[in-house]
């Protein structure tokens, strides 16, 4: 389960296709230097997201993956 206090690049290289849920809510930094070390709750102030709502459909796309 993901929560907001993950380092962005730790998620997508749980599996890189969650970085279209981040596309989807805006967040297109994924690549940038700072989402080595940047967490999701930091990106989501930085360019006002609501990190629980990326939040929860980042887990349901981890639990539509697991599901299948």
């Amino acid at each position: 389960m993901v929560n907001k206090d993950m380092i962005i690049k730790s998620v997508i290289d749980m599996d890189p296709g969650v970085a279209q849920v981040f596309f989807s809510h805006g967040l297109f930094c994924i690549g940038c230097p700072s989402a080595s070390g940047e967490s999701i709750e930091d990106a989501c102030a930085v360019h006002g997201i609501e990190v629980d709502t990326l939040i929860n459909d980042i887990n349901e796309y981890f639990k539509s993956k697991n599901d299948k």
